[in-house]
């Protein structure tokens, strides 16, 4: 990654401790304002029949799409998340599933990606969409 992935990261952290993904088990691969890529493991997110809970997919989607939108806004300004929606195509029980957010629309207040997430084998699990709204970093944030 480079330093400006690592200084957005560095501030999300410090912003919310990354206690979410970390639970959740989220890596991220590629971390640039166009796009984004994480993997997170089925194993531990799971729903009582043992296929990948629906909210994980959604869980890793916005994560994605949220550092992709911060990365977007830059220095002195945060992104929030303002819509998502999911369409969950197909289960998974076991193995990863990857998370690639790409840039839909980038502009000065709003910033929109699309999530598309597979399976180990390359099927699609879900398709996400995101739209995050760009604002000046709070005071004392």
């Amino acid at each position: 990654m480079d330093d400006k992935a690592e200084q957005v990261l560095g501030r999300l952290d410090m912003m919310h401790g990354g206690a979410l993904g970390e639970k959740m088990g989220i890596v991220l691969t590629e971390v640039s304002a166009q796009r984004v890529v994480g993997r997170m493991p089925v194993e531990g997110n799971t729903q009582p029949f043992g296929l990948l809970h629906g909210g994980a997919s959604v869980v890793l989607a916005e994560s994605l799409g949220s550092v992709a939108a911060m990365m977007h806004a830059g220095e002195g300004r945060i992104a929030v998340g303002i819509e998502i929606n999911a369409t969950h195509h197909r289960a998974a029980r076991t193995g990863f599933v990857t998370g690639t957010a790409s840039a839909l629309s980038l502009g000065k207040t709003l910033a929109t990606y699309d999530i598309l997430i597979t399976d180990d084998d390359g099927n699609r699990v879900c398709t996400s969409r995101i739209t995050c709204l760009i604002r000046p970093t709070p005071p004392g944030s």
